[in-house]
């Protein structure tokens, strides 16, 4: 059995293999497949080191009868731990309280003083991700509302932190199923989007649903930027249908510096690093996946964080 591990491309851009080693190898860990993956005939198992795993849509995996895994999980404390900072943020406009400061402006106004606690939060999506931030959120005093495709229950064969998140899907004071998005908007004070990219989900958020929100509420967007429909969003913080936005997700990479969300003083923005490859727990948790899970497929059992054939045709 030949196995293919690429610490060194963890977090790389796509390279060729020797052709040799790519034919013979039954197993691979990477971010992104190599640009000669046709060349694998033998593989079997694809571990990737990212949770978006959109890299492999277009790789025929399913017709080929590879399967494959993402690293979900590893970035669940962390994305978390920036949506609570963002919600407290928003909330207490640092951004306007960090300007008054570098002005040596003396502001007591009543705004920056605001408390997140009796607050309603809600996550759409609701993987581990989610279920992080609802832990968070409940132990904040927030009341969680979360709208999934799918029931809420026990989490299954996905990696998560020892201790965190909602393993059995018991947290959530409200739970919306698809059908019901503007009945779950209209209650929030916080909206989170905690879903990947998929055809169903892009442009999920657009005029309609930025309405359905109360003009109070804040956005915070750490999943994708295309989730959201661009145009709308500048209409709705030029307009005032929302009180302003966290963005870690964006529309392009990097934001062009002309673009007007720099401007806008009711967004903060973040360079896609709420939960990174950078941070100082990824490699020993993403190593502790994929060990597990080559084992696991060696012995016939099942994997942690497994996508299925709907998910890597990108549905």
């Amino acid at each position: 059995m030949v196995h293919v591990f690429e610490p060194q491309a963890l977090m790389s851009p796509p390279r060729a293999l020797p052709s040799e080693i790519a034919r013979e190898a039954e197993v691979l860990l990477c971010l992104l497949p190599p640009t000669n993956h046709a060349e694998m005939t033998s593989l079997r198992f694809i571990q990737v080191s990212s949770v978006g795993y959109a890299q492999l849509y277009d790789k025929n995996l399913v017709e080929r009868g590879v399967r494959a895994a993402n690293a979900r999980g590893v970035y669940d404390t962390a994305i978390a731990e920036w949506n609570v900072a963002m919600m407290i943020n928003l909330g207490r406009d640092l951004r306007t309280m960090i300007r008054n400061q570098e002005a040596a402006k003396w502001d007591t106004s009543g705004r920056f003083q605001h408390e997140i606690r009796g607050s309603v939060v809600g996550i759409w999506g609701y993987g581990g991700i989610g279920r992080e931030t609802a832990r968070l959120a409940k132990a904040l005093g927030l009341t969680v509302h979360v709208l999934t495709r799918r029931e809420v229950g026990p989490r299954g064969d996905v990696f998560s932190v020892p201790g965190t998140g909602d393993p059995e899907g018991i947290l959530p004071d409200r739970k919306f199923k698809a059908g019901q998005e503007l009945d779950f908007l209209s209650g929030l004070d916080f909206l989170i989007l905690a879903m990947p990219i998929t055809s169903a989900s892009r442009g999920i958020v657009g005029n309609r649903e930025l309405r359905a929100l109360k003009q109070s509420a804040f956005l915070l967007n750490p999943a994708r930027g295309p989730l959201v429909q661009e145009e709308s969003l500048l209409q709705a913080l030029r307009e005032g249908w929302l009180a302003g936005a966290a963005l870690d997700t964006h529309f392009q990479y990097p934001l062009p510096p002309e673009h007007s969300l720099w401007a806008m003083p009711n967004v903060i923005l973040t360079p896609h690093i709420s939960g990174s490859d950078k941070g100082p727990h990824f490699l020993d948790r993403f190593w502790d996946i994929a060990i597990h899970n080559v084992e696991q497929f060696y012995q016939g059992r099942p994997l942690w964080n497994e996508l299925t054939p709907s998910e890597l045709n990108g549905n």
